[in-house]
């Protein structure tokens, strides 16, 4: 259950981005397809930031800390932009159009992934006051 939830948080918070940011476009027959797309994207999104954030982050440690960590709000936004660069060349249909819809895509998807695991988290305090 726990996977299911860690790849479906971040494929439910692209889809909302999808829907505020323009820039972001998802194509597709069915509402089915779509589904299917985001749930890909997530996972494309999900290695990417496995992969290559650490390393950014260990070489951008003094850019971290002289901009407070606001830095990590275009690396966010970069990771998307390359997410969809990536989509592109697996033939997957799945866009973004300029680098200021993928970071306010990114800061769409963190706060929508936010807000979903601390729903959906078993250790989030709103988990323990609710039961």
């Amino acid at each position: 259950m726990k996977l299911l939830l860690r790849i479906l948080i971040p494929a439910v918070a692209l889809g909302v981005a999808h829907e505020l940011i323009s820039g972001i476009e998802l194509t597709g027959h069915s509402d089915a397809k779509k589904a299917g797309t985001l749930v890909i994207i997530a996972l494309i999104f999900g290695v990417v930031n496995a992969v290559l954030k650490p390393i950014i982050k260990t070489v951008g440690c003094l850019f971290y800390v002289l901009t407070l960590g606001l830095i990590g709000l275009v690396v966010n936004g970069a990771l998307l932009y390359l997410c969809s660069w990536i989509a592109g060349k697996l033939s997957i249909p799945f866009h973004i159009t300029s680098f200021t819809a993928a970071f306010w895509g990114a800061i769409i998807v963190g706060i929508v992934g936010w807000l979903l695991n601390l729903v959906f988290d078993e250790r989030s305090p709103a988990r323990a006051i609710a039961h």
